[in-house]
């Protein structure tokens, strides 16, 4: 079956009760089956991550996008939606946490994976972990159902199911509620993906990426009904503009692209090419410096903690990027923001030598989470916007910062929760540089 209407394709969001119940096993699987047959699949995912969109790019071949609809003004979360459409013949979104779960905030604005479902009229295919359940699988599904009348349940994956009697008797709960059995996944420990304190390994250190890809193809053939989720595919995106997109910090903008600094939201990158900036990648790992022909510099996050004497030991870098903050502004979030620092302790309590462009110096060896949404008031101006501008992203990370916090003449900006909680200061600017571990989204 191919779906023909690429300029308003359908798209399903796949879904669970709670976290840990193999989301992105069923949608990686289910992305590569259908690539696999020809069709153009386009990925999205709910919330905050940087991590599985890489692995929706890797199985479909196109780049994947973050649909969130605390931290995206209506107008950008509709351009971030049609550009996940475009040209696409089926449009596959990822949830986070659980289907409802989210912030306390008006309807359609909570950040939850149901409130994407609700915008574009997406279905969805609820994954449902029936390790430890049977029968009663089927009332957990069934409240998934009923708990939001503007969503609808178009069937369930089973996965983790242990048996054919295992399977007998969970099918025959959801058989009584009336949900429809779309696919099974049996129990198998060897499709985990590896990971590490922040979630799954990075698709580009995951060697055998494509084998693991099409492993889970071939499971989604044997076990899931392809024509059948196909055919509950629906919905319609909105057809507009890319304006609301993120502005650039600069025309020309020198990014540091590797393993240690690889988390950049897709429709950031997408906002500064349609304002017609340039994108110049550069490897601080390789001991390259932002070339001297770009008039920004962006540090995203990503996991220099773990490559930190590296990075300590790359002096054309260090030294190329403090000659470049001379004349140019810089910025960096979350890991970014510990490289331009004083110095980054590991895990093993070794202290290493950074940029020391920002007073802020950062230890992984007591580590603590930190994690939330964070609206953020700019102080003053800068690459994120001019003074008193309010941004809206997240925090996500497990380093503690070993120095005082901020003071207001050389912090970033005044920070408060989701739901409006003040949590002082954050970040820092000195002179052009600027960084905090907040990671702007709108």
């Amino acid at each position: 079956m191919t779906i023909m209407d690429r300029s308003h394709p359908p798209g399903l969001l796949v879904a669970a009760p709670r976290s840990s119940s193999g989301k992105t096993t069923v949608t990686l699987a289910l992305m590569r089956a259908l690539a696999r047959r020809g069709l153009a699949v386009r990925g999205a995912k709910c919330g905050p991550d940087y991590i599985d969109p890489a692995f929706h790019q890797a199985a479909t071949g196109y780049p994947s996008v973050n649909l969130d609809s605390f931290a995206m003004p209506d107008a950008m979360l509709d351009s971030v939606a049609a550009m996940a459409g475009h040209g696409a013949d089926i449009v596959i979104a990822e949830g986070s946490m659980g289907l409802f779960d989210g912030i306390v905030a008006s309807e359609g604005r909570t950040g939850a994976n149901a409130d994407i479902a609700a915008r574009y009229g997406w279905p969805v295919l609820l994954v449902v972990d029936v390790s430890g359940a049977a029968q009663s699988a089927a009332a957990v599904a069934l409240g998934c159902a009923r708990y939001d009348p503007r969503i609808r349940i178009a069937g369930v994956i089973l996965n983790k199911v242990a048996s054919a009697r295992h399977r007998r008797l969970v099918e025959a709960g959801l058989a009584r509620v009336g949900i429809p059995v779309l696919g099974v996944l049996m129990r198998d420990a060897t499709l985990s993906l590896p990971e590490r304190h922040l979630g799954l390994v990075q698709a580009r250190e995951t060697g055998d990426l494509t084998a693991r890809l099409d492993r889970l193809a071939d499971l989604a053939e044997a076990g899931l009904d392809l024509d059948a989720i196909l055919a509950a595919a629906s919905g319609r995106l909105p057809d507009v503009a890319d304006a609301a997109l993120p502005p650039p910090p600069g025309q020309r903008i020198a990014i540091a692209s590797d393993e240690a600094f690889s988390f950049l939201y897709p429709h950031m990158e997408a906002g500064w090419r349609a304002a017609g900036a340039e994108l110049v990648a550069f490897s601080p790992l390789a001991d390259e410096a932002p070339p001297e022909d770009c008039d920004a510099c962006w540090l995203p996050g990503g996991y220099p903690e773990l490559h930190a004497g590296k990075l300590a030991a790359a002096g054309r870098f260090l030294n190329g990027l403090r000659s470049f903050a001379e004349h140019n502004p810089v910025h960096g979030e979350c890991g970014g923001y510990m490289a331009l620092g004083l110095g980054l302790e590991d895990a093993a309590g070794v202290t290493h030598t950074m940029a020391g462009l920002l007073p802020v110096a950062t230890s992984y060896k007591v580590r603590r989470l930190h994690l939330g949404y964070r609206v953020a008031t700019l102080i003053g101006d800068g690459p994120l916007g001019q003074g008193g501008s309010r941004l809206v992203g997240h925090e996500f990370h497990y380093a503690s910062e070993l120095t005082p916090p901020p003071a207001e003449d050389v912090a970033l900006a005044v920070v408060t929760d989701a739901e409006g909680v003040p949590l002082g200061m954050a970040g820092h600017r000195c002179g052009r540089v600027s960084g905090s571990f907040f990671h702007l989204i709108g």
